[in-house]
Order: structure tokens, then C-alpha cells, then sequence
């Protein structure tokens, strides 16, 4: 039996005093982005090309148009803003950065609220510092992990890694490939220690370079290296970053292409942040 007053399961429901907290957040969110030099975009809620972000199509929750076509809820913002800006609006705007600030949604019921940038000019570093700045600006500093897909790509690609086992790190197969350097990717975990490279084949330490460029001088207190990371959206190429506090996940970002854009983004996640500064004043209280 579905009580009247039941909402599904995943889905998401503000009210009084967290209602007010998460359009604070978004306003806010919104003159900080502004102030930064990115412009706002609300795209449709049905897409066409959602399926090109995901590995496992059944997290999409799709239905047809009136030509019978497949159509999908949104269930990630990043690739219709990249194809709305470069291909629909075109030459009407000069713009190459963007924000959101719009639910995404997945099978079956889950709902997501989400605050979210797109640099067209692909500049991982700009996107890593706004993405700090703004949970700062929330009294927020969760830990701070870059990666690079790169690396466990190359892996499986040219050093015969079972993709499987990279995506569930299983250490076992990872230090017992034959390969000692490997062992000692898993290993990395601190800035410093992509400063000597040696031992590593050129095209792995060529990543690594990128990943100790994108974290060299950056005015953060908390950082974690992980090279053998791997995202879970398919679009991401190169390096990435989350930020999150043990189980809680606040922001994820990275380096992407679609099409024959390359760019970088990120995504805060806002349900996040509101429960978080809703426990704070709890506690306070």
C-alpha cells in the first residue's frame, strides 16, 4: 500500500528551514559563478543524447517523443550544455563558460540537485579552483583527490590490465601484473611524490606530469593523489578531481570531450552540501 502522504524512494524533499538553506546556496552559487565570468544556462529537461554519457544505460530513465524517437530524462547536465552553447546558440554568443543550477535524475526515482560549470576553453586548473572556492564560500574544505583517467586507460590499452579490476581496484590483480611500477602507482597518494618519476614508462609519467602541474602551488591544505582513479561518466579523458569527507561526496569535475570540444567542468552536489550545513546547526543548537 503507497500512503498518501509517501514521495518515492531517492527522490528529494525540502521544506521550511532546508528549503531556505538550499536557495541560499543556489543564490549564491549564482553571484559567485557570475562574478567569475560564467553565464547561466537551464537546459531541457528531455534529451536526446544522454546515453552518450553513460557506460550503463539502465541508470537513464527514457520514454519517447511524439516520432516515437528515444528521449531520456536528464540524468547529467554536461553534454547538452556543451552541444546547446557550441551547436544550437553557435555564433549568437561569445560565451565558452557556463553554469547551471538544475536537478538531474536516474533510474529508477533518484533525484539530484546540482550546481555545475562548463569551460569550453578547457582549463582544468580555473575549473579546480572555482569548484574549491565556491564550497569555500560555504564554509566547506573536503578533501581534495586528482586523478588522471588517462593512466588506467593506458593501462588496459597498451599494459594488458583488466579493465574490470582497475574499475574495482583490486590490488591483487594491480601488484601482481609483472609490472613493479604499477605497484607503486597504487601506492602514490601524496603531491610530493610525483615530483620523481623515474621507473615509470614515458607515457604514464607524461600523465603524472599533468596530474603534479594541476596540484603544484595550489593554496589547498587537504590533497590526495590517485592515478588509478577511475571516473565513472565516459566522457571524462583526462585529468579529474572530487572533493568529499569519508562517505560524502560535495563536488566532482574534470577534464572532458564531446565531440570535437574539449573542455573542463564541474559539479557540486548540492543535496550534499545542504545536509551537511543543516548537521552543523544541529550540532551548534
Amino acid at each position: 500500500m503507497i500512503f498518501e502522504h509517501e514521495i518515492p524512494a531517492g527522490s528529494r524533499l525540502y521544506f521550511g528551514e532546508s528549503a531556505r538553506l538550499k536557495r541560499r546556496i543556489e543564490n549564491r552559487a549564482a553571484a559567485f559563478l557570475e562574478g567569475r565570468g560564467y553565464e547561466e544556462m537551464v537546459t531541457p529537461l528531455f534529451s536526446y543524447h544522454q546515453h552518450e554519457s553513460f557506460d550503463d544505460p539502465k541508470e537513464l530513465i527514457r520514454l519517447n517523443d511524439e516520432s516515437n524517437h528515444a528521449v531520456s530524462l536528464r540524468a547529467d547536465s554536461t553534454a547538452d550544455v556543451v552541444r546547446i552553447a557550441t551547436k544550437r546558440l553557435g555564433r549568437s554568443t561569445d560565451s565558452k563558460r557556463w553554469f547551471y543550477i538544475q536537478p538531474v535524475y536516474t533510474y529508477p526515482t533518484r533525484e539530484h540537485y546540482q550546481i555545475g560549470v562548463e569551460d569550453l576553453e578547457g582549463d582544468f586548473r580555473r575549473v579546480l579552483e572555482d569548484a574549491i572556492a565556491l564550497l569555500q564560500t560555504l564554509q566547506l574544505q573536503p578533501l581534495l583527490q586528482v586523478a588522471d583517467i588517462a593512466i588506467p586507460r593506458l593501462l588496459f590499452e597498451r599494459y594488458g590490465i583488466d579493465p574490470e579490476a582497475l574499475k574495482a581496484m583490486r590490488l591483487e590483480v594491480l601488484e601482481g601484473s609483472g609490472h613493479d611500477w604499477i605497484a607503486r602507482l597504487v601506492r602514490l597518494s601524496r603531491p610530493e611524490e610525483l615530483e620523481d618519476l623515474s621507473g615509470f614508462p614515458a607515457d604514464v609519467a607524461e600523465e603524472l606530469r599533468k596530474m603534479a602541474e594541476a596540484v603544484r602551488s595550489l593554496d589547498y591544505p587537504r590533497i590526495v593523489v590517485t592515478p588509478l582513479y577511475y571516473a565513472r561518466l565516459r566522457y571524462y579523458d583526462a585529468l579529474t578531481f572530487r572533493l568529499f569527507e569519508g562517505n560524502t561526496l560535495y563536488a566532482t569535475g574534470g577534464q572532458y570531450a564531446i565531440g570535437v570540444t574539449r573542455a573542463a567542468g564541474f559539479a557540486v552536489h548540492t543535496d550534499a552540501c545542504v545536509a551537511t550545513i543543516m548537521q552543523k546547526v544541529n550540532d551548534v543548537e
